[in-house]
């Protein structure tokens, strides 16, 4: 099978990104070679498989992709542009505008029509080639950044890599990109990293009542802290638009806490206050896509004990398929001290009543049936 993609293509930076991207091209029949700042990096990448140190004689790249963060992607883009004058060269940074208006600054304007921005969206908690994966960006979203002057076979190039790798493309100015990823990634770790500080407070006895809830909204704060520093600063004026929204939403809810607190009675004022954030909340996270597009899917969530044995999760799912249900979903909670986990399962709901009773027939413990 031909490949989308044309071979070589040169990744420069091989971290989790750089990585999973040379994982999935190589995969897909493309050569790829790799570079790195650090030789180390670069000599374990191509153990892991990601690419081939190019050869003094390698043929030069159709493609270039610069994994690199932020601050420094302008100016690898600008060498990658200088040293390859017939290759495309992409940056796959997760802020767009700084890399663009840096690359203006500094970059020969002939050479900008070769250029363009893209951006995965796909990443993991733990970071490095030494995570990269080559299925990172299954059904994730691409987004393809072209500026005023790219060449349309840039945007065509960029479309061919997205469905190589199995992404779903989508294209967006550099603004309304990196407004986008203020709202749907950014802020969301700092919300998640803000409220997993609050953790360094109580004793281990109340860390001991720790529930799925906790686990869910602080998964993410687990990163890289000098990732997130340059990537929040290349942001700041997105970042710092959502975060007055929530500082508002904020302010509001201490306010209504403080009169609470003042007067157990004081009317529906502060109550409603408190209502009204978490039915916004109900709302907006409708608005999150679901498995099959547009608003989240009406799913049902059949919860399930399963016991903690090896292989008891998986005869579960074997008998889900059995009794004819598709499998939407799954999460597994696991909480200190239980025998047992609770499975998660999210089905279509007019299967709902069906799955209940055969799962229940078939000894299953699920929960409220």
């Amino acid at each position: 099978m031909t490949a989308l993609v044309p071979s070589p293509v040169r990744i420069v930076g091989t971290g989790l990104i750089g990585g999973s991207l040379g994982l999935a091209l190589r995969r897909a029949g493309v050569e790829v070679q790799v570079e790195d700042a650090s030789p180390g990096t670069a000599a374990l990448a191509v153990e892991l498989g990601v690419g081939e140190l190019p050869a003094a004689d390698a043929p030069d790249p159709v493609l270039v992709l610069v994994a690199a963060p932020p601050d420094v992607a302008s100016a690898l883009v600008d060498r990658a542009l200088r040293t390859w004058p017939q290759a495309i060269v992409a940056d796959v940074a997760s802020v767009k505008t700084t890399v663009l208006e840096g690359l203006r600054s500094r970059g020969r304007a002939e050479d900008l029509p070769r250029y363009i921005g893209a951006h995965p969206m796909a990443g993991r908690e733990v970071s490095g080639v030494i995570a990269a994966r080559a299925d990172l960006f299954l059904g994730r979203p691409f987004v393809i950044v072209p500026h005023e002057r790219t060449e349309p076979r840039a945007v065509t190039l960029l479309r061919a890599l997205a469905t190589e790798i199995g992404s779903v493309p989508t294209t967006m100015d550099a603004a309304a990109h990196d407004t986008a990823v203020a709202h749907v990634s950014h802020v969301p770790q700092v919300m998640s990293s803000l409220l997993a500080a609050t953790l360094l407070a109580p004793g281990e006895a109340a860390l001991g009542l720790a529930g799925q809830g906790l686990r869910d909204t602080t998964r993410i704060a687990d990163s890289d802290p000098r990732l997130w520093v340059e990537i929040l600063g290349a942001n700041a004026g997105a970042v710092g638009e959502v975060l007055g929204g929530v500082r508002r939403h904020l302010d509001e809810v201490m306010t209504a806490l403080e009169t609470l607190r003042g007067d157990p009675d004081p009317g529906t004022g502060s109550r409603r206050a408190l209502a009204d954030l978490v039915a916004a909340g109900n709302r907006g996270v409708r608005r999150i896509p679901g498995k099959h597009g547009g608003a989240t899917d009406a799913f049902a969530t059949v919860v399930v004990l399963v016991p903690d044995r090896p292989g008891e999760l998986a005869r579960l799912l074997t008998e889900v398929g059995q009794i004819g249900v598709n499998l939407e979903d799954l999460r597994l909670e696991h909480e200190l001290g239980r025998e047992v986990g609770l499975a998660h399962i999210a089905i279509d709901a007019a299967r709902e009543d069906l799955l209940t009773r055969e799962l229940t027939d078939r000894g299953w413990r699920v929960a409220d049936a």
